[in-house]
């Protein structure tokens, strides 16, 4: 597979963060898109001098205030986030996406489409802001592009076999599932849940 990866010096010109960081202050999106490359899968997943950019998106049902959340089932995909609870949507960006005027957009839309299916229409999109966490193997090679995408959806149900189950879900819910001994969370869904909590609950 061809994906989108940025050269770290490039991506964070000075302005380097761990956790996130509002668009507000830093328009990342616009670095990435002014130095992007498209690159082979494997090699760069062990480059650290590379961020991979990918969309990550938040579905929000802001009457319910409530956000789509899964548990990643232990098929297909990376390995590494097998059985761990998420509230984000999103994927590597393909060599097929580069002919957008935003490749990030479109592969945020195509992620979408692919993983659930949602019984509304969706309203909003927009980016909150980015996702950035060294911790880990993961964390290291990847950069999150963190999306709102409002729905007035009531139900949204999974369709990719990497997702074992999943459905709309409250703040406190999600809550519970980082507090729980017999849950694992994905680190970017863990450190999304703070901004997410602002926006919902203001």
């Amino acid at each position: 597979m061809i994906i989108m990866a940025v050269e770290n010096n490039k991506l964070f010109n000075n302005d380097y963060f761990q956790g996130f960081k509002s668009h507000d202050e830093v328009d990342y999106v616009s670095r990435i898109l002014e130095d992007y490359k498209f690159v082979k899968r494997g090699p760069i997943e062990i480059n650290f001098e590379h961020k991979q950019p990918i969309g990550y998106a938040l579905l929000i049902n802001p009457s319910l205030k409530k956000v789509f959340a899964y548990q990643r089932s232990q098929k297909g995909g990376d390995k590494r986030l097998h059985n761990k609870w998420s509230w984000g949507i999103g994927g590597h960006i393909e060599k097929t996406e580069e002919e957008r005027d935003n490749p990030i957009y479109a592969s945020l839309l195509r992620e979408i489409k692919e993983e659930v299916l949602i019984n509304g229409e969706i309203e909003n999109i927009r980016v909150l802001g980015y996702l950035n966490d060294d911790s880990d193997e993961v964390g290291k090679v990847h950069f999150g592009i963190l999306y709102l995408v409002e729905t007035d959806s009531t139900e949204i149900k999974p369709l990719d076999s990497e997702i074992e189950v999943g459905e709309l879900k409250t703040i406190k819910e999600l809550e519970e599932i980082c507090a729980s001994d017999e849950c694992i969370v994905e680190g970017w869904s863990e450190i999304a849940l703070e901004p997410l909590k602002r926006y919902l609950l203001k």
